[in-house]
C-alpha cells in the first residue's frame, strides 16, 4: 500500500508528464518570498507561516506590522513634538518586541 507522500508523488508526475501543470500560474518559476519574510527571525518563519496559513496572527507579528507602521508614519512627522513622541512608541515598541524575542530564545523556543 502506497504512503500518502508516494500518491501524492505519483500524481505530480502524471500531471508533469502530461503538460497539465505547465499551463499553472509560476510554473517553473520561484515562489514569491511572502512579505516580512526575510524580516522574521529564521527560527520563527516556519511556524508563523503556519499559523498564518491557519487564519491565526500572532502577537509578535501584530508587533513587527505595528513597528512598521510606526516607521512609516515617522516619515510623515510634520512637527518636532511629533516626531519626538512617534520615537518615543517606537522606542518602546522595540524595546517589547527585543524582551518578547529574549523570553522566546531562553526558554529555547527560538
Amino acid at each position: 500500500m502506497p504512503t500518502q507522500d508516494e500518491l501524492i508523488a505519483k500524481h505530480l508526475q502524471e500531471a508533469l508528464a502530461s503538460g497539465e501543470l505547465a499551463g499553472t500560474k509560476g510554473f517553473g518559476q520561484p515562489l514569491e518570498e511572502p512579505e516580512g519574510w526575510s524580516e522574521t527571525p529564521e527560527a520563527l518563519r516556519m511556524p508563523f507561516k503556519i499559523l498564518k496559513d491557519a487564519g491565526y496572527v500572532p502577537a509578535e507579528v501584530e508587533l513587527f506590522h505595528e513597528r512598521a507602521a510606526l516607521c512609516a508614519s515617522l516619515a510623515s512627522c510634520t512637527s518636532e513634538v511629533e516626531r519626538v513622541d512617534t520615537l518615543r512608541k517606537l522606542s518602546e515598541l522595540e524595546q517589547k518586541i527585543a524582551l518578547r524575542l529574549e523570553a522566546l530564545r531562553s526558554s529555547g523556543m527560538l
